[in-house]
């Protein structure tokens, strides 16, 4: 009887930390000072090119702003953060830069900024959402090397 109960306990312990392992594994990227890299808008690939800055976003913690580069011009602004991942960005500003390249690009993402209500979160990757429809964008985190 003493031997059944040892094996289950150090069966439950086993499983236990395969358990731990799983969970440390998929754990979600921090939404806060994270470097967001934008990976699609509105369905779309978004293709990073190499001599090129790469559209992203940091939600900053503290006084909850948001800052980032658009395409062409750097922008900030202020965030709300509510239950049941509530989101939206409000008092959105840029620099004003003439670019060469694709505005379009940027302006769509401003405005996807704009349209946002809520969020979703899953490992390295966060949607943009409004009306629980299809994502807006999506987003990669940049981990450290």
């Amino acid at each position: 009887m003493n031997q059944r109960i040892l094996f289950m306990a150090i069966a439950l312990m086993a499983i236990s930390c395969t358990n731990q392992k799983n969970l440390s594994k998929s754990a979600d990227a921090p939404l806060f000072e994270s470097y967001w890299k934008l990976t699609e808008l509105m369905g779309n690939p978004i293709q990073s090119q190499p001599a090129m800055r790469e559209i992203h976003m940091i939600l900053k913690e503290e006084n909850s702003r948001v800052q980032g580069f658009s395409g062409c011009n750097n922008f900030l602004g202020s965030y709300e953060l509510k239950e049941a991942n509530r989101l939206s960005f409000s008092q959105m500003m840029s620099t004003k830069m003439a670019c060469l390249n694709d505005m379009e690009t940027e302006t769509q993402f401003l405005d996807v900024l704009q349209q946002t209500d809520s969020y979703y979160l899953h490992g390295d990757t966060l949607q943009l959402i409004r009306a629980k429809m299809a994502p807006l964008a999506k987003f990669l985190v940049k981990r450290q090397k």
